[in-house]
Protein backbone atom coordinates (compact mmCIF):
# COMPACT_ATOMS: atom_id res chain seq x y z
CA UNK A 1 0.00 0.00 0.00
CA UNK A 2 3.01 2.26 0.54
CA UNK A 3 3.63 1.79 -2.59
CA UNK A 4 0.88 2.29 -4.34
CA UNK A 5 -0.41 5.15 -2.30
CA UNK A 6 3.37 6.66 -2.22
CA UNK A 7 2.61 7.20 1.23
CA UNK A 8 6.17 8.43 1.97
CA UNK A 9 5.84 10.96 -0.73
CA UNK A 10 3.34 12.46 0.95
CA UNK A 11 4.63 12.16 4.23
CA UNK A 12 1.95 9.86 5.91
CA UNK A 13 1.44 6.10 7.36
CA UNK A 14 -1.44 2.95 6.73
CA UNK A 15 -2.16 3.96 10.16
CA UNK A 16 -3.24 7.93 9.67
CA UNK A 17 -4.71 7.28 6.48
CA UNK A 18 -7.35 4.30 8.10
CA UNK A 19 -7.78 6.66 10.62
CA UNK A 20 -8.32 9.90 8.37
CA UNK A 21 -10.88 7.52 6.10
CA UNK A 22 -12.70 6.28 9.33
CA UNK A 23 -13.07 10.00 10.61
CA UNK A 24 -14.51 11.23 7.21
CA UNK A 25 -17.03 7.90 7.40
CA UNK A 26 -18.11 8.96 10.53
CA UNK A 27 -18.64 12.81 9.43
CA UNK A 28 -20.27 12.02 6.33
CA UNK A 29 -22.30 8.89 7.23
CA UNK A 30 -25.06 10.92 8.17
CA UNK A 31 -26.16 10.33 4.51
CA UNK A 32 -27.44 6.86 5.01
CA UNK A 33 -30.46 8.13 6.97
CA UNK A 34 -31.37 11.60 5.72
CA UNK A 35 -30.49 10.59 1.79
CA UNK A 36 -33.84 7.81 2.06
CA UNK A 37 -35.98 10.53 3.97
CA UNK A 38 -35.39 12.85 1.70
CA UNK A 39 -35.98 10.79 -1.63
CA UNK A 40 -38.29 8.38 0.38
CA UNK A 41 -40.65 11.90 0.16
CA UNK A 42 -40.26 11.85 -3.38
CA UNK A 43 -41.24 8.49 -3.81
CA UNK A 44 -38.90 6.34 -4.17
CA UNK A 45 -37.94 3.03 -1.80
CA UNK A 46 -36.55 3.94 0.96
CA UNK A 47 -34.62 0.55 1.43
CA UNK A 48 -33.82 0.35 -2.32
CA UNK A 49 -32.63 4.28 -2.00
CA UNK A 50 -30.76 3.27 1.33
CA UNK A 51 -28.82 0.44 -0.75
CA UNK A 52 -28.18 2.89 -3.50
CA UNK A 53 -26.59 5.15 -1.45
CA UNK A 54 -24.47 2.99 0.47
CA UNK A 55 -23.39 1.18 -2.88
CA UNK A 56 -22.45 4.82 -4.69
CA UNK A 57 -20.45 6.07 -1.90
CA UNK A 58 -18.67 3.23 -1.20
CA UNK A 59 -18.08 2.36 -5.13
CA UNK A 60 -16.95 6.08 -6.22
CA UNK A 61 -14.90 6.78 -2.78
CA UNK A 62 -13.17 3.61 -3.83
CA UNK A 63 -12.68 4.59 -7.28
CA UNK A 64 -11.79 8.47 -6.17
CA UNK A 65 -8.78 6.57 -3.88
CA UNK A 66 -7.47 4.19 -6.58
CA UNK A 67 -7.65 6.24 -9.89
CA UNK A 68 -6.58 9.38 -8.48
CA UNK A 69 -4.78 8.79 -5.29
CA UNK A 70 -6.59 11.46 -3.75
CA UNK A 71 -8.40 11.69 -0.18
CA UNK A 72 -11.85 12.69 -1.21
CA UNK A 73 -14.99 11.03 -0.52
CA UNK A 74 -18.25 10.92 -2.39
CA UNK A 75 -21.89 10.40 -1.73
CA UNK A 76 -25.47 11.81 -2.98
CA UNK A 77 -25.29 15.29 -2.05
CA UNK A 78 -27.60 17.27 0.44
CA UNK A 79 -29.13 20.55 -1.79
CA UNK A 80 -29.37 18.09 -4.99
CA UNK A 81 -31.37 15.18 -3.05
CA UNK A 82 -33.40 18.12 -2.13
CA UNK A 83 -34.42 19.47 -5.92
CA UNK A 84 -34.61 16.27 -6.99
CA UNK A 85 -37.11 15.52 -4.78
CA UNK A 86 -38.93 19.03 -4.75
CA UNK A 87 -38.90 18.66 -8.32
CA UNK A 88 -40.71 15.77 -8.22
CA UNK A 89 -43.56 16.53 -5.47
CA UNK A 90 -43.99 20.04 -7.17
CA UNK A 91 -44.63 18.66 -10.75
CA UNK A 92 -47.95 16.78 -9.29
CA UNK A 93 -50.12 19.30 -9.35
CA UNK A 94 -49.46 19.98 -13.18
CA UNK A 95 -51.00 18.47 -16.32
CA UNK A 96 -47.37 17.03 -16.98
CA UNK A 97 -45.92 15.32 -13.32
CA UNK A 98 -42.38 14.47 -12.82
CA UNK A 99 -42.06 10.87 -11.88
CA UNK A 100 -39.11 9.74 -9.74
CA UNK A 101 -37.78 7.26 -12.87
CA UNK A 102 -37.66 11.16 -15.37
CA UNK A 103 -35.96 12.40 -12.55
CA UNK A 104 -33.35 9.58 -12.26
CA UNK A 105 -33.02 10.12 -16.09
CA UNK A 106 -32.47 13.43 -15.97
CA UNK A 107 -29.69 12.72 -13.06
CA UNK A 108 -28.13 10.57 -15.24
CA UNK A 109 -28.44 12.76 -18.40
CA UNK A 110 -26.25 15.03 -16.69
CA UNK A 111 -23.86 12.78 -15.58
CA UNK A 112 -22.91 12.69 -19.20
CA UNK A 113 -22.87 15.95 -19.94
CA UNK A 114 -20.21 16.30 -17.11
CA UNK A 115 -17.98 13.41 -18.56
CA UNK A 116 -18.09 15.73 -21.72
CA UNK A 117 -17.63 19.25 -20.20
CA UNK A 118 -14.37 17.76 -17.92
CA UNK A 119 -12.78 16.00 -21.04
CA UNK A 120 -13.28 19.00 -22.92
CA UNK A 121 -11.88 21.66 -20.66
CA UNK A 122 -15.81 23.42 -20.85
CA UNK A 123 -16.32 22.56 -17.63
CA UNK A 124 -13.24 24.81 -16.25
CA UNK A 125 -14.44 27.47 -18.46
CA UNK A 126 -17.96 27.58 -16.96
CA UNK A 127 -16.40 28.25 -13.32
CA UNK A 128 -14.11 31.11 -14.46
CA UNK A 129 -17.91 32.80 -16.22
CA UNK A 130 -19.76 33.08 -13.04
CA UNK A 131 -18.38 35.48 -10.46
CA UNK A 132 -17.14 34.46 -7.23
CA UNK A 133 -19.89 36.10 -5.40
CA UNK A 134 -22.86 34.05 -7.08
CA UNK A 135 -21.35 31.15 -6.63
CA UNK A 136 -21.13 31.42 -3.05
CA UNK A 137 -25.09 32.60 -3.49
CA UNK A 138 -25.84 29.27 -4.53
CA UNK A 139 -24.44 27.27 -2.11
CA UNK A 140 -25.83 29.90 0.56
CA UNK A 141 -29.40 29.71 -0.99
CA UNK A 142 -29.39 25.51 -1.07
CA UNK A 143 -28.48 26.17 3.02
CA UNK A 144 -31.66 27.76 3.13
CA UNK A 145 -33.65 25.44 1.13
CA UNK A 146 -32.14 22.52 2.98
CA UNK A 147 -33.27 23.99 6.28
CA UNK A 148 -36.72 24.74 4.85
CA UNK A 149 -36.83 20.93 4.04
CA UNK A 150 -35.78 19.97 7.69
CA UNK A 151 -38.43 22.68 9.54
CA UNK A 152 -41.33 21.40 7.13
CA UNK A 153 -40.41 17.82 7.52
CA UNK A 154 -40.09 17.65 11.46
CA UNK A 155 -43.04 19.97 11.74
CA UNK A 156 -41.08 23.04 13.49
CA UNK A 157 -42.18 24.68 10.46
CA UNK A 158 -46.21 24.52 9.24
CA UNK A 159 -46.73 25.76 5.44
CA UNK A 160 -49.80 26.80 3.95
CA UNK A 161 -51.03 26.56 0.46
CA UNK A 162 -52.18 30.28 -0.26
CA UNK A 163 -51.76 33.37 1.89
CA UNK A 164 -54.15 32.59 4.13
CA UNK A 165 -54.31 30.28 7.59
CA UNK A 166 -57.39 28.81 6.90
CA UNK A 167 -55.58 26.29 4.51
CA UNK A 168 -53.35 25.03 6.93
CA UNK A 169 -55.42 22.49 8.83
CA UNK A 170 -56.57 23.39 12.55
CA UNK A 171 -53.80 22.06 15.38
CA UNK A 172 -51.27 21.95 12.94
CA UNK A 173 -49.71 24.96 13.67
CA UNK A 174 -49.19 27.87 16.41
CA UNK A 175 -50.54 31.12 15.69
CA UNK A 176 -47.94 33.40 17.03
CA UNK A 177 -49.31 36.76 15.16
CA UNK A 178 -48.67 35.58 12.49
CA UNK A 179 -51.88 34.90 10.95
CA UNK A 180 -51.04 36.90 7.72
CA UNK A 181 -48.01 34.69 6.74
CA UNK A 182 -47.84 31.11 5.14
CA UNK A 183 -45.22 30.08 7.79
CA UNK A 184 -46.37 29.13 10.96
CA UNK A 185 -44.52 27.72 13.89
CA UNK A 186 -45.28 23.82 14.09
CA UNK A 187 -47.88 22.47 16.70
CA UNK A 188 -46.28 22.43 20.01
CA UNK A 189 -48.32 19.19 20.77
CA UNK A 190 -46.20 17.09 18.38
CA UNK A 191 -43.00 15.20 20.21
CA UNK A 192 -41.42 15.41 16.48
CA UNK A 193 -41.10 18.93 17.17
CA UNK A 194 -39.23 18.91 20.27
CA UNK A 195 -37.09 15.87 19.27
CA UNK A 196 -36.32 18.27 16.60
CA UNK A 197 -35.25 20.65 18.35
CA UNK A 198 -33.64 18.63 21.23
CA UNK A 199 -31.23 17.06 17.84
CA UNK A 200 -30.42 20.96 16.74
CA UNK A 201 -29.11 21.70 20.26
CA UNK A 202 -27.06 18.63 20.34
CA UNK A 203 -25.12 18.70 17.34
CA UNK A 204 -24.95 21.98 17.89
CA UNK A 205 -23.15 21.65 21.45
CA UNK A 206 -21.17 18.38 19.95
CA UNK A 207 -20.14 21.03 16.97
CA UNK A 208 -18.76 23.65 19.56
CA UNK A 209 -16.56 20.46 21.37
CA UNK A 210 -15.31 19.71 18.17
CA UNK A 211 -16.09 15.88 18.09
CA UNK A 212 -15.86 14.46 15.34
CA UNK A 213 -18.92 12.93 13.44
CA UNK A 214 -21.43 15.25 15.56
CA UNK A 215 -23.60 15.30 13.11
CA UNK A 216 -23.86 11.25 13.60
CA UNK A 217 -23.49 11.27 16.87
CA UNK A 218 -26.45 13.33 17.09
CA UNK A 219 -28.96 11.77 15.26
CA UNK A 220 -28.04 8.27 17.12
CA UNK A 221 -28.70 10.69 20.19
CA UNK A 222 -32.12 11.32 18.98
CA UNK A 223 -33.07 8.01 17.60
CA UNK A 224 -32.08 6.97 21.51
CA UNK A 225 -34.16 9.04 23.07
CA UNK A 226 -37.04 8.43 20.80
CA UNK A 227 -36.80 5.26 21.58
CA UNK A 228 -36.89 5.70 25.68
CA UNK A 229 -39.69 8.00 25.16
CA UNK A 230 -41.69 5.56 22.57
CA UNK A 231 -41.77 7.82 19.77
CA UNK A 232 -40.27 4.93 18.01
CA UNK A 233 -40.97 1.18 18.84
CA UNK A 234 -38.32 -0.86 18.63
CA UNK A 235 -39.89 -4.64 17.97
CA UNK A 236 -42.57 -2.68 15.81
CA UNK A 237 -39.87 -1.12 13.47
CA UNK A 238 -37.73 -4.05 13.19
CA UNK A 239 -40.39 -7.04 12.34
CA UNK A 240 -39.65 -8.29 9.78
CA UNK A 241 -36.38 -6.76 8.66
CA UNK A 242 -33.01 -8.57 7.64
CA UNK A 243 -29.51 -7.94 8.03
CA UNK A 244 -28.23 -8.76 5.16
CA UNK A 245 -28.76 -6.28 2.21
CA UNK A 246 -31.43 -7.62 -0.59
CA UNK A 247 -30.12 -5.93 -3.94
CA UNK A 248 -33.41 -7.30 -5.50
CA UNK A 249 -35.24 -4.25 -3.93
CA UNK A 250 -33.09 -1.84 -5.70
CA UNK A 251 -34.07 0.11 -8.25
CA UNK A 252 -31.41 -1.13 -11.51
CA UNK A 253 -31.37 1.05 -14.30
CA UNK A 254 -34.64 2.59 -13.81
CA UNK A 255 -35.20 5.36 -16.48
CA UNK A 256 -37.57 6.86 -18.70
CA UNK A 257 -36.13 8.82 -21.39
CA UNK A 258 -39.06 8.82 -23.30
CA UNK A 259 -40.61 10.87 -20.43
CA UNK A 260 -38.22 13.07 -20.38
CA UNK A 261 -38.42 14.38 -23.76
CA UNK A 262 -42.04 14.37 -23.77
CA UNK A 263 -42.56 15.85 -20.45
CA UNK A 264 -39.71 18.87 -21.14
CA UNK A 265 -36.76 18.22 -18.40
CA UNK A 266 -34.45 20.24 -20.60
CA UNK A 267 -34.04 23.06 -17.92
CA UNK A 268 -34.04 19.88 -14.97
CA UNK A 269 -31.35 18.68 -16.31
CA UNK A 270 -29.07 22.05 -16.74
CA UNK A 271 -30.10 22.68 -13.45
CA UNK A 272 -28.69 19.57 -12.37
CA UNK A 273 -25.83 20.13 -14.67
CA UNK A 274 -25.14 23.79 -13.53
CA UNK A 275 -25.68 23.41 -9.31
CA UNK A 276 -23.03 20.48 -9.56
CA UNK A 277 -20.25 22.43 -11.54
CA UNK A 278 -19.88 24.91 -8.64
CA UNK A 279 -20.45 22.31 -5.60
CA UNK A 280 -18.28 20.12 -6.88
CA UNK A 281 -15.48 22.47 -8.09
CA UNK A 282 -15.46 24.73 -4.70
CA UNK A 283 -15.18 21.09 -3.01
CA UNK A 284 -12.67 19.48 -4.58
CA UNK A 285 -10.65 22.92 -4.91
CA UNK A 286 -10.71 23.15 -1.26
CA UNK A 287 -10.32 19.84 -0.13
CA UNK A 288 -6.79 19.79 -2.52
CA UNK A 289 -5.99 23.14 -0.72
CA UNK A 290 -6.32 21.19 2.71
CA UNK A 291 -4.61 18.46 1.49
CA UNK A 292 -1.31 20.14 -0.22
CA UNK A 293 -2.20 19.45 -4.00
CA UNK A 294 -2.57 22.81 -4.80
CA UNK A 295 1.18 23.59 -3.24
CA UNK A 296 2.00 22.63 -6.74
CA UNK A 297 -0.33 24.69 -9.18
CA UNK A 298 0.38 22.13 -12.44
CA UNK A 299 -0.02 19.14 -10.49
CA UNK A 300 -3.15 20.56 -8.47
CA UNK A 301 -4.72 21.00 -11.45
CA UNK A 302 -4.14 17.61 -13.01
CA UNK A 303 -5.49 16.20 -9.72
CA UNK A 304 -8.68 18.01 -9.28
CA UNK A 305 -9.26 17.33 -13.14
CA UNK A 306 -8.88 13.68 -12.68
CA UNK A 307 -11.40 14.02 -9.62
CA UNK A 308 -13.52 15.78 -11.84
CA UNK A 309 -14.02 13.16 -13.98
CA UNK A 310 -14.28 10.30 -11.05
CA UNK A 311 -17.51 12.83 -10.16
CA UNK A 312 -18.84 13.16 -13.55
CA UNK A 313 -19.00 9.22 -13.61
CA UNK A 314 -20.36 9.40 -10.03
CA UNK A 315 -23.45 11.45 -10.97
CA UNK A 316 -24.38 8.55 -13.83
CA UNK A 317 -23.64 5.63 -11.82
CA UNK A 318 -25.73 7.13 -8.48
CA UNK A 319 -28.33 7.31 -10.95
CA UNK A 320 -28.12 3.80 -12.54
CA UNK A 321 -28.11 2.95 -8.68
CA UNK A 322 -31.26 4.74 -7.72
CA UNK A 323 -30.23 7.95 -6.26
CA UNK A 324 -29.59 11.10 -6.71
CA UNK A 325 -26.75 13.23 -7.82
CA UNK A 326 -23.38 11.89 -6.73
CA UNK A 327 -20.64 14.44 -5.50
CA UNK A 328 -17.81 15.09 -3.77
CA UNK A 329 -18.29 16.03 -0.25
CA UNK A 330 -16.97 18.57 1.88
CA UNK A 331 -16.61 16.78 5.12
CA UNK A 332 -13.83 14.93 3.26
CA UNK A 333 -11.91 18.15 4.81
CA UNK A 334 -11.94 16.54 8.44
CA UNK A 335 -10.45 13.06 6.95
CA UNK A 336 -7.39 15.82 5.63
CA UNK A 337 -7.69 17.47 9.18
CA UNK A 338 -6.72 14.27 10.85
CA UNK A 339 -3.80 13.48 8.16
CA UNK A 340 -5.14 12.18 5.45
CA UNK A 341 -3.18 12.84 2.32
CA UNK A 342 -3.54 9.94 -0.44
CA UNK A 343 -6.01 7.51 -1.92
CA UNK A 344 -5.81 5.01 1.04
CA UNK A 345 -7.98 8.16 3.05
CA UNK A 346 -11.10 7.29 0.65
CA UNK A 347 -10.29 3.67 0.07
CA UNK A 348 -10.95 3.35 3.51
CA UNK A 349 -14.28 5.34 3.45
CA UNK A 350 -15.68 3.77 0.83
CA UNK A 351 -15.09 0.24 2.38
CA UNK A 352 -16.65 1.75 5.46
CA UNK A 353 -19.79 2.82 3.20
CA UNK A 354 -20.18 -1.02 2.13
CA UNK A 355 -19.71 -2.29 5.26
CA UNK A 356 -22.56 -0.03 6.20
CA UNK A 357 -24.96 -1.84 3.61
CA UNK A 358 -25.59 -4.47 6.86
CA UNK A 359 -26.80 -1.90 8.98
CA UNK A 360 -30.41 -1.47 7.39
CA UNK A 361 -32.58 -2.48 10.50
CA UNK A 362 -30.47 0.52 12.37
CA UNK A 363 -31.04 2.94 10.08
CA UNK A 364 -34.58 2.26 10.01
CA UNK A 365 -35.05 2.72 14.01
CA UNK A 366 -34.45 6.59 12.70
CA UNK A 367 -36.88 8.85 12.95
CA UNK A 368 -37.73 12.11 10.87
CA UNK A 369 -37.29 14.35 13.69
CA UNK A 370 -33.15 13.00 13.89
CA UNK A 371 -32.54 13.66 10.24
CA UNK A 372 -35.09 16.69 10.27
CA UNK A 373 -31.95 18.06 12.73
CA UNK A 374 -29.59 17.19 10.81
CA UNK A 375 -30.71 18.40 7.78
CA UNK A 376 -30.56 22.09 9.64
CA UNK A 377 -27.43 21.88 10.72
CA UNK A 378 -26.17 21.14 7.56
CA UNK A 379 -27.93 24.27 6.35
CA UNK A 380 -26.09 26.10 8.58
CA UNK A 381 -22.99 24.53 7.20
CA UNK A 382 -23.51 25.83 3.47
CA UNK A 383 -24.75 29.36 4.73
CA UNK A 384 -21.27 29.88 5.92
CA UNK A 385 -20.52 30.91 2.34
CA UNK A 386 -22.03 34.21 2.81
CA UNK A 387 -19.15 35.47 4.09
CA UNK A 388 -17.34 35.72 0.68
CA UNK A 389 -20.03 37.95 -1.43
CA UNK A 390 -19.20 40.88 -1.66
CA UNK A 391 -22.35 43.46 -0.07
CA UNK A 392 -20.74 46.79 -0.65
CA UNK A 393 -20.76 46.23 -4.67
CA UNK A 394 -24.58 46.27 -5.56
CA UNK A 395 -23.82 44.49 -8.90
CA UNK A 396 -22.90 41.69 -7.07
CA UNK A 397 -24.78 42.40 -3.85
CA UNK A 398 -28.02 42.04 -5.88
CA UNK A 399 -28.15 39.18 -7.83
CA UNK A 400 -26.51 37.02 -5.08
CA UNK A 401 -29.16 38.18 -2.48
CA UNK A 402 -31.86 37.15 -5.51
CA UNK A 403 -30.13 33.79 -5.58
CA UNK A 404 -30.30 33.44 -1.77
CA UNK A 405 -34.01 34.74 -1.54
CA UNK A 406 -36.30 33.04 -4.10
CA UNK A 407 -34.74 29.59 -3.52
CA UNK A 408 -36.13 29.22 -0.44
CA UNK A 409 -39.36 31.07 -0.34
CA UNK A 410 -40.07 29.92 -4.14
CA UNK A 411 -39.49 26.50 -3.20
CA UNK A 412 -36.95 25.44 -6.07
CA UNK A 413 -33.26 25.98 -6.52
CA UNK A 414 -33.72 26.63 -10.52
CA UNK A 415 -35.37 30.22 -10.07
CA UNK A 416 -32.65 31.22 -7.53
CA UNK A 417 -29.64 30.30 -9.82
CA UNK A 418 -31.65 32.46 -12.90
CA UNK A 419 -32.42 35.44 -11.21
CA UNK A 420 -28.72 35.90 -10.20
CA UNK A 421 -27.53 34.99 -13.53
CA UNK A 422 -29.77 37.47 -15.79
CA UNK A 423 -29.73 39.76 -12.45
CA UNK A 424 -25.56 40.03 -12.59
CA UNK A 425 -25.40 40.13 -16.39
CA UNK A 426 -27.90 43.29 -16.56
CA UNK A 427 -26.72 45.36 -13.78
CA UNK A 428 -22.58 44.29 -15.07
CA UNK A 429 -23.71 45.58 -18.02
CA UNK A 430 -25.12 48.94 -16.93
CA UNK A 431 -22.35 49.18 -14.58
CA UNK A 432 -19.84 49.12 -17.54
CA UNK A 433 -21.46 51.33 -19.95
CA UNK A 434 -22.23 53.81 -16.89
CA UNK A 435 -17.81 54.19 -16.96
CA UNK A 436 -18.03 53.84 -13.29
CA UNK A 437 -16.54 50.26 -13.09
CA UNK A 438 -15.32 47.58 -15.14
CA UNK A 439 -17.12 44.28 -14.57
CA UNK A 440 -16.49 41.13 -15.99
CA UNK A 441 -19.47 39.44 -17.98
CA UNK A 442 -18.30 36.49 -19.48
CA UNK A 443 -20.02 35.41 -22.73
CA UNK A 444 -21.00 32.49 -21.50
CA UNK A 445 -22.99 34.27 -19.03
CA UNK A 446 -24.79 36.03 -22.19
CA UNK A 447 -25.45 32.74 -23.93
CA UNK A 448 -26.65 31.90 -19.60
CA UNK A 449 -29.06 34.92 -19.49
CA UNK A 450 -30.67 34.58 -23.44
CA UNK A 451 -31.64 31.15 -22.35
CA UNK A 452 -33.05 31.88 -18.72
CA UNK A 453 -35.18 34.44 -20.23
CA UNK A 454 -36.55 32.21 -23.33
CA UNK A 455 -37.13 29.32 -21.02
CA UNK A 456 -39.27 31.39 -18.89
CA UNK A 457 -41.03 33.22 -21.78
CA UNK A 458 -41.91 29.80 -22.49
CA UNK A 459 -42.93 29.14 -19.35
CA UNK A 460 -45.81 32.11 -19.32
CA UNK A 461 -46.67 31.02 -22.76
CA UNK A 462 -47.66 27.67 -21.61
CA UNK A 463 -49.55 29.21 -18.65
Amino acid sequence: MGGFFRLKEHGTNVRTEIMAGLTTFMTMAYILAVNPSVLGGAGLNVYSVFLATALAAGIFTIAMGLFVNFPAALAPGMGLNAYFASTVLASKATDTPISPEMALTAVFISGIIFMILTVTQVRQMLIVAVPDSLKHAITVGIGLFITIIGLKNSGVLAVGVENTVTDIPKGQFTDILGFESVFHLGSLENSGVYLTLLGVLLIAVLMVLRVPGAILWGIVGVTIIAICTGDVNVSETLKGQSWSPDFGQMSWWDFDFKGVWHTGLISIIATFTFVELFDTFGTLVGTANRAGVMKDPAKGRKVVGKAMFVDAVGVSGGAMLGTSTVTTFVESSAGIAQGGRTGLTAVTTGIAFLASLFIWPIIKLIPDSATAAALIIVGVLMVQSIKEIDFQDMVYAIPSFLTIALMPFTYNIANGVSAGIVSYVVLATVGNLSGKSKYKVHWLMWVLAVLIVLRYAWIGSQG
